[in-house]
């Protein structure tokens, strides 16, 4: 069931116990009462491609990427840039000793440059695993030989790799590997472009220019491929659309959620919406990678459950939390209806890593990963944009907690 009305939800060691009509629901003696009537009830959001400063970022930093994502309703993040002192924050995390979404760590990158030679490769792979991070995360430039030693490697020592597809791997193989997810559709329109017996020019900025060769109605085949490799997606869209909107880099420096990010930020963010576009060949060529990505998208859903809620943030004018509802909402302008972008953070999330039973919807026994909502956001997602209360592993914060948050992150770089 979808929506359930007049409920009463108990919460005990960040767990529900119980739930069900508030008539028939008793509530325990000394319980704290949040009186939500007139309110929406959801779980938590998953952000899928999220990133932690690393260990060498300024004093608070991480502690306050970590309090965005809350703010927002994000209860669960998979960083996909890795740093040993992630690993200690996710403990810390675990053990509410910070404020912050629970915690999937990637290790540092493997790619071109510090995968230099297979036998790096499965070091990196051993030492890893080791270590304690629960995916690898795989950047552009690995050969073909490299990426095959290290899937191997991985295989044997059983730890998952996801991110991006370098170009000497290309999609076919990734499919094959397979990928746990497959990260920003990477591949996908070069697989697309594709024509048997002819060489495709050099991809550029996830195959912007081949756009135009994109076959679309290899789609469906492409879709039937992944499901069958049980390969996940996490598009992180909102990065396209920002890089193909017309507004200038001026009118998106006004956006109300860059006074949580620093300045020098804001002033790299500018200068990429300058200068990528006009690099690949001006706005149309925006204009068409964005309608092959919003086709592969509806067709992935169709195909589905495949896509998982990620925007990459902090990146190209993506706020941390913040950028999951415009993640939302490019979902939804895709074509995707409100219920199906919000799965994509919630229960399908939940089977991607395998804990059905733990979190994803709203239920008895489920971990109390929870956002209270003043609107329906199955009948508008952006409805999910602002909570009225976020709840992380059984720990409560009303808006007027959210709001000092936010505003400590703002003083932090008040500019």
């Amino acid at each position: 069931m979808l929506f359930r009305s007049d409920q009463t939800v108990v919460v005990q060691d960040g767990r529900i116990v119980t739930m069900g009509p508030s008539r028939s629901v008793p509530v325990p003696k000394g319980a704290r009462r949040i009186d939500a009537r007139g309110k929406y009830l959801m779980p938590g959001l998953s952000e899928m491609h999220a990133h932690i400063p690393g260990g060498n970022a300024p004093a608070g930093e991480q502690e306050r990427v970590l309090q965005l994502y809350v703010a927002n309703g994000v209860t669960i993040i998979r960083g996909m840039l890795g740093h040993p002192s992630h690993l200690i924050l996710r403990d810390r995390a675990a053990k509410d000793e910070v404020v912050s979404p629970t915690i999937l760590a990637a290790g540092p990158s493997f790619n071109g440059n510090s995968v230099t030679s297979w036998e790096v490769g499965a070091r990196m792979v051993a030492e890893q695993k080791a270590a304690g991070y629960d995916l690898l995360k795989i950047h552009p430039g690995i050969t073909r030989e490299n990426f095959d030693t290290i899937v191997a490697a991985a295989r044997r020592a059983g730890i998952k790799f996801a991110g991006h597809v370098p170009l000497d791997v290309g999609l076919g193989r990734a499919l094959a590997a397979p990928y746990w997810s497959i990260d920003h559709l990477d591949g996908y329109v070069e697989e697309l472009a594709r024509r048997e017996g002819t060489t495709l020019p050099a991809s550029q900025f996830f195959g912007a220019n081949l756009a135009g060769q994109a076959d679309l109605e290899r789609i469906p085949e492409l879709v039937r491929r992944t499901k069958a490799a049980g390969v996940w997606n996490v598009p992180t869209q909102v990065l396209f659309e920002h890089m193909a909107t017309a507004e200038t880099p001026e009118q998106m420096a006004l956006r109300p959620e860059l006074v949580y990010v620093p300045a020098a930020a804001v002033n790299q963010w500018m200068q990429a919406k300058q200068n990528i576009p006009q690099q690949l060949g001006g706005a149309a060529v925006m204009t068409k990678l964005l309608e092959v990505r919003r086709a592969l998208l509806r067709g992935l859903q169709q195909g589905g459950p495949a896509l998982l809620l990620g925007a990459d943030s902090p990146q190209w004018w993506n706020v941390p939390g913040f950028a999951s509802h415009r993640e939302l909402a490019a979902l939804v302008a895709a074509g995707l209806t409100p219920y199906q972008a919000l799965r994509a953070g919630t229960a399908n999330v939940a089977m991607f890593v395998g804990q059905d039973s733990v979190f994803g919807t709203v239920a008895q026994g489920k971990r109390a990963d929870l956002i209270l909502l003043d609107a329906n956001p199955l009948a508008d997602v952006a409805a999910a944009a602002r909570p009225a209360g976020v709840m992380v592993r059984g720990r409560w914060f009303d808006r007027a907690a959210l709001d000092e948050m936010l505003a400590s992150v703002a003083r932090a770089y008040a500019r």
